[in-house]
């Protein structure tokens, strides 16, 4: 019996027990559609991912029935669009389980929400010659704010490396920690390798020598569930579309006391006490860093999203996205010429990869048309890619409704692929 016959019996036999993937396939509406007059494989979850109906339906029942701004009105629409908007609030509190509502910002992404720490907090407590400590891994949007307060402040920025499977050298970690560190910020989970990253470690290190963390969690939100009074991190940033919720909607968690701390980092509507023309003040957070009119629609349907994921549980979505990976891991290492990178021990299902002589995009192509659809680049990751001397690799990325028939195309797809490039 070989591995990949020992993994599909594994779970044939119940590994998943109690979660059946048909039924919650039937949630996703894009599911049953073709591309190419193929069944959609949609194996590209870790750029973004497909919406219940439960999302949808929330979001047209908002716009058509219950629309209005939140915050400003006295009329009934008004009131009710703020209850449901802050009770979306509530449900983010109870997802990540942080101590109050207060402690969670909405931000259009997680990208701004590590542009506001950088603008906010960084402007205010860093100074030249100060060190923030990011790693390897990291992808774009947690490292360009940092190089932009590296050029307008004088900060340095650390580099935490990993080895040849993609795993963080805690050692070194501990190292790169002096005097002059000022925060690590640090991925949860690799968006391009899938290594998870041990964050209370991580945590537990730095805050022992007074540092604060502030933890990307873009992908490990979504695989593995976040307790942040368990983590401890100070801050910790999302998606809301990687979460099967909208786009345009992202969330910083931030202790109540490192928030208090922070001044606003943009000025305007909703996020005001007072205003004359001599002087301004600001309401408390979270609304302090909520200035204008926020995303009404995608607030509501990124709450319907955490609520839909909390009655699926989310350590059933873990095991069976455990059981895929392993199956697609196996199924993957059986084509000659293909190379997987991102081998840590401790890793969710992502699987990234190179065929032969076959450039990334070609593979997406070829595979596309088997209405395969993974992603083909550089993952917003270059400084990873230029570690493993590669332009980009093709990425095939598993979520709660992938099925292992769904592996089974995604490896014929590229058993093509090599037939083509030889």
């Amino acid at each position: 019996m070989n591995e990949i016959t020992k993994v599909r019996q594994g779970f044939d036999s119940g590994t998943a027990t109690g979660y059946d993937v048909e039924e919650v396939r039937k949630d996703f509406p894009i599911l049953s559609r073709t591309i190419y007059d193929k069944p959609l494989v949609y194996l590209d979850s870790a750029a973004s991912a497909q919406k219940p109906r439960r999302v949808i339906d929330a979001m047209v029942s908002c716009m058509t029935e219950e629309y209005s701004n939140v915050h400003r009105g006295v009329h009934w629409l008004s009131a009710t669009a703020t209850t449901r908007f802050e009770a979306a609030r509530k449900t983010v509190q109870r997802f990540i389980n942080a101590r109050e509502d207060r402690e969670v910002v909405f931000t259009r992404s997680a990208t701004e929400a590590i542009n506001l720490v950088a603008s906010s907090w960084g402007r205010t407590n860093l100074r030249e010659g100060d060190e923030v400590v990011i790693s390897q891994m990291e992808h774009h949007a947690n490292i360009v704010p940092w190089q932009m307060l590296r050029t307008e402040k004088g900060i340095v920025l650390k580099i935490v490396p990993i080895d040849e499977a993609g795993t963080l050298l805690m050692d070194e970690y501990e190292k790169l920690l002096g005097p002059k560190t000022k925060l690590v910020a640090i991925s949860h989970m690799s968006n391009a390798l899938g290594t998870i990253n041990p964050v209370k470690d991580i945590v537990r290190i730095a805050h022992g020598k007074g540092i604060p963390v502030l933890v990307d969690g873009c992908q490990g939100i979504t695989h593995l569930g976040v307790d942040v009074q368990d983590l401890d991190a100070d801050f910790y940033v999302f998606s809301g579309h990687k979460l099967y919720g909208p786009t345009g909607i992202g969330v910083l968690y931030g202790k109540a006391e490192m928030l208090e701390a922070m001044p606003p980092y943009q000025g305007g509507g909703d996020m005001i006490a007072r205003v004359t023309f001599e002087e301004t003040t600001f309401k408390g957070i979270p609304h302090r860093f909520e200035a204008g009119t926020p995303a009404i629609v995608e607030v509501i349907g990124l709450g319907a999203a955490l609520e839909y994921l909390m009655e699926l549980g989310l350590d059933r979505i873990a095991a069976h996205e455990r059981d895929l990976l392993a199956y697609a891991t196996a199924q993957l290492s059986e084509i000659p010429g293909l190379r997987i990178y991102g081998t840590s021990p401790d890793k969710a299902s992502i699987l990234s990869f190179t065929l032969g002589d076959a450039h990334p995009h070609d593979i997406g192509t070829i595979v596309d048309r088997a209405g395969v659809a993974v992603r083909a680049g550089h993952h917003c990751a270059q400084p990873l890619m230029d570690f493993y001397n590669v332009p980009a690799t093709a990425r095939a990325s598993f979520a709660l409704y992938n099925t292992f028939d769904e592996v089974d195309a995604l490896a014929a797809s590229l058993r093509r692929v090599q037939e083509i490039f030889g």
